[in-house]
């Protein structure tokens, strides 16, 4: 099995521009493989589906900065405080707090969002029900700090809880279900006192010396995931960010942020997972970089592991240059995003990637725009996407490979770095080990293929079909 030492030696996707805009974070070894037969059922039927829909969304997207991070007190170039949203840490606090008030996203349409994505190819949705500025998108009893408060204006509208409209809509148009939660919440007088300034991202006091106010933080945490895992339909991913609140035998000493954690943060995962895992059967657990039962499934960040792994992953990463909604985001080339995709399902991943809706409650336009040019790009090649699982030799040259469950099946995507697709005159591949051509077809090419093969070596003539992006040729065996 790779482990953590490959997995961390990456091929970042992303551009400068994207790393200044996020954290990339490392990814757990000690991998253990779920026995719950629904859970490997629901990774089984995940792992089919490839190509997934993040979302990051809060009062934020009106400062158009970093999702929560500002709030930080960690000295890092990523995320800096504007002096405009306050002249000290303490004002800026207060301000960025404030921003509940003026949170109004009136042309929210989760249908719109559904719609558009499930065109494009994806299959399952991911969104950030509270991120670690502890901003509930849910209706929670737990705190008064979320959208269906009084004190925010979109409380008044039919659609408030937001949370809900969103599982709703994707789950009406066939999607799987995934509920993204920061464990560690920087609102909560639980987790950052009020007794203490917070000096990092980690708690700011001992849970042993006071072990009454970390038991209150854990039952807090507790209450609100009872209550997206069972006021809120069939969710099929539970999806837990803030690898930081973990139990402290679990630290990687080799990972720069976890030698920040200097107190334990056990928040007790078992009694988390076996609530949820009652109240959703089969739901995927994902408790990021912290290794052991409740990773089920490993997520890189703004990257693609090297090699294929043997173990599930999903490779989060933003169509944009930010996981929040950014004024004047430079969103990547369409091209870009098949080759991303292509990339990632040849090495047995899935593909997350993290559209963020602006404050008027919608994405830019050129996020549709990428959409619907994805969408005629997946149409015709989608058969050489989901439900497949990596074949040797996975990448050579311009030329991935995926195959069919049954292996009758392989797929030879073609890709060309560089602004355009310039399809060559010939494509030469090697086909894998044993595999007998019955039948060799290009999608999205009606007619007969004029090809030759010596030995494991296939050369293909191209024909004269304008392909877009990549070109996908689909062998079966005999």
């Amino acid at each position: 099995m790779l482990t953590l030492k490959i997995i961390i030696s990456t091929v970042l996707i992303a551009t400068t521009a994207t790393v200044a805009f996020g954290q990339a974070h490392n990814v757990s070894s000690g991998y253990q493989k779920p026995t719950d037969p629904l859970v490997i059922e629901n990774l089984e039927q995940w792992q089919d589906m490839k190509f997934g829909l993040f979302m990051h969304w809060g009062t934020y997207s009106q400062w158009g900065i970093v999702e929560s991070w500002s709030l930080c007190p960690e000295d890092e170039g990523w995320t800096q405080r504007k002096p405009e949203h306050g002249k000290n840490y303490f004002d800026y606090v207060k301000n960025y707090e404030n921003l509940q008030k003026s949170f109004n996203p009136t042309h929210f349409d989760p249908k719109k969002w559904a719609d558009a994505t499930k065109a494009a190819g994806m299959k399952y949705v991911v969104f950030t029900t509270k991120h670690h500025d502890g901003f509930a998108m849910f209706d929670t009893k737990e705190s008064d700090y979320k959208v269906t408060s009084p004190n925010t204006p979109f409380s008044k509208n039919p659609k408030a809880n937001i949370t809900k409209e969103i599982f709703n809509s994707f789950r009406n148009d066939g999607f799987k279900i995934g509920a993204y939660f920061s464990k560690p919440d920087w609102h909560t007088d639980f987790y950052w006192w009020n007794y203490f300034p917070p000096k990092d991202r980690n708690v700011n006091y001992d849970p042993q010396k006071h072990p009454e106010r970390w038991e209150k933080f854990k039952n807090y945490t507790y209450n609100q995931l009872n209550e997206l895992t069972s006021e809120y339909g069939k969710v099929d991913i539970l999806w837990l960010d803030g690898g930081w609140v973990r139990p402290f035998k679990t630290i990687d000493q080799s990972v720069d942020w976890q030698r920040t954690i200097k107190v334990e943060q056990d928040i007790d995962m078992d009694r988390i997972g076996n609530m949820a895992r009652k109240n959703q059967p089969g739901i995927i657990v994902v408790d990021r970089t912290v290794p052991g039962k409740w990773e089920n499934y490993v997520t890189p960040e703004q990257a693609i592991p090297e090699h294929t792994l043997d173990i599930p992953w999903e490779s989060c990463i933003t169509m944009g240059n930010s996981f929040s909604y950014v004024p004047n985001d430079q969103y990547k080339p369409t091209k870009k995003i098949v080759e991303t995709l292509i990339k990632i399902i040849a090495r047995g991943g899935n593909y997350l990637m993290n559209i963020a809706p602006g404050p008027n409650g919608d994405y830019d336009q050129a996020a549709y725009d990428r959409l619907k040019e994805l969408a005629s790009w997946i149409q015709i090649n989608q058969g050489a996407i989901y439900a497949t699982r990596p074949v040797a030799p996975y990448h050579e040259g311009d030329y991935y490979y995926t195959r069919s469950k049954d292996s009758k099946t392989v797929n030879v995507f073609h890709i060309v770095e560089g602004d355009s697709y310039q399809q060559p005159t010939e494509f030469t591949f090697n086909v894998p080990d044993n595999f007998k051509i019955k039948d060799m077809s290009i999608l999205g090419h009606k007619g007969k293929l004029k090809w030759t093969q010596k030995e494991n070596k296939i050369i293909v003539k191209n024909p004269s079909t304008k392909l877009n992006y990549a070109t996908v040729i689909q062998l079966k065996s005999k």
